[in-house]
């Protein structure tokens, strides 16, 4: 069987040195459930990604005085990597038993822990693999929602199933910062409705120059430093 990466350490930021590169650097760490049975589909397994970074934002435990919230301060004063890794059986039961959230998607289950040092992986999650099978959706997705939020994908760059849920957790992010509280409080109520598409090759240089936020790859992994993965497109930032 073959395997990809699934996922590494990546930024929407510029590639070069910044202050954010000399800050200690902190991971987001994100583990997707994939049963040998009953693998997720591609898209909801990128969408619920997205959400699960969006639910960690708005967690009261990730503001103010919350429990978490110095190390997503530390997270979000460096370069925002997120990285993704893969469990199932006992792999995922030992994941689920770390302090975290567990987001479900149609047929994707995503867990979402606060963000740790570079170098401080709690050992369960540690030794969880990052790299491992591709996933494919069973059938075309449907049309997005024109009213709702979409995270339109680089139809140019072909990335794996963790690589692209990095990306398109990024791509909620950056809306996240743009919005205005109220327009937070509304997606939040909501319950972060989305959708992740790969956009038409014709619409992605228009998608790209909108004034949208815009996800820029720091290079990492898999693709060249400074490519735009995502566009994050919602309707309040239209």
């Amino acid at each position: 069987m073959s395997q990809e990466t699934a996922s590494a350490a990546d930024s929407p930021f510029r590639a070069e040195p910044t202050p954010r590169d000399l800050a200690p650097q902190y991971v987001l760490p994100l583990v997707v459930r994939i049963e040998r049975a009953a693998p997720p589909a591609r898209t909801d397994a990128l969408e619920t990604a997205a959400r699960a970074v969006l639910v960690m934002l708005a967690d009261e435990r990730a503001a103010g005085d919350g429990e978490w919230a110095e190390a997503v301060r530390d997270w979000q004063d460096a370069r925002i990597r997120k990285v993704v890794r893969r469990a199932r059986g006992a792999e995922w039961r030992r994941a689920e038993a770390l302090p975290g959230i567990t987001v479900t998607g149609g047929t994707a289950e995503v867990r979402v822990f606060p963000p740790v040092p570079l170098d401080g992986w709690p050992k369960e999650l540690a030794r969880l693999q990052v790299s491992g099978t591709d996933l494919d959706d069973p059938q075309d997705p449907v049309a997005a929602d024109p009213a709702a939020p979409v995270l339109w994908l680089n139809p140019d760059l072909g990335m794996s199933a963790g690589k692209a849920m990095a990306q398109a957790g990024h791509g909620a992010q950056l809306a996240w910062w743009d919005l205005a509280e109220e327009e937070r409080r509304a997606w939040r109520d909501a319950g972060f409705p989305l959708a992740v598409r790969t956009a038409p090759r014709d619409r992605w240089p228009a998608l790209t120059t909108s004034g949208l936020p815009v996800v820029r790859d720091a290079g990492f992994t898999e693709i060249a430093p400074g490519s735009c993965t995502v566009v994050a497109d919602h309707p309040a930032l239209r």
